[in-house]
């Protein structure tokens, strides 16, 4: 696996109370990329478990070559407490990714596990946006490059 060259990420939430990172909160998210010859798809639900820390689900799916690739993600996010538009967060996640086969070649299936680390920014009462970097290892028997590193970038709408 390649770094993630390009990114694109549109994320839409899904805030039901006063505070964006208030217990109880709730966050949706699709995220698009680029990532070699495939085209990457993912979406993310996150629920505040306490103020400012999230708990979460992420699947994603690598689109237009072979093998076929699907990833299951399971993220939790703490967001530092600012009286500021702008908060900083860090991040682990663990993640499994089911590998397909590409004709007569038989792929292993992988785990890997990270971090990541940024800063949020609220635009507006209802969008924000953030950029970061995200450190992965992955462990398996066939994985060449087996740590790499990428920027995210994105923005949310809250409703």
């Amino acid at each position: 696996m390649r770094k993630i060259l390009l990114s694109l990420v549109v994320a839409t939430s899904v805030m039901m109370a006063e505070g964006a990172f208030s217990i109880g909160q709730k966050h949706f998210s699709f995220g698009i990329s680029q990532d070699g010859d495939y085209t990457v798809i993912g979406a993310n639900i996150n629920y505040y478990v306490v103020d400012n820390l999230s708990l979460g689900l992420g699947a994603t799916t690598w689109v237009g070559d072979k093998p076929n690739m699907n990833r299951l993600t399971v993220p939790m996010t703490y967001y530092v407490p600012l009286e500021s538009s702008i908060r900083p967060y860090l991040g682990v996640f663990g993640s499994y990714t089911f590998v397909g086969d590409d004709g007569d070649i038989k792929y292993d299936d992988y785990s890997s596990f990270g971090g990541r680390a940024g800063v949020v920014i609220d635009v507006s009462d209802t969008m924000y946006t953030y950029a970061g970097w995200v450190q992965v290892k992955h462990n398996g028997d066939n994985i060449v490059d087996s740590t790499e590193g990428y920027p995210e970038f994105g923005f949310g709408l809250s409703f």
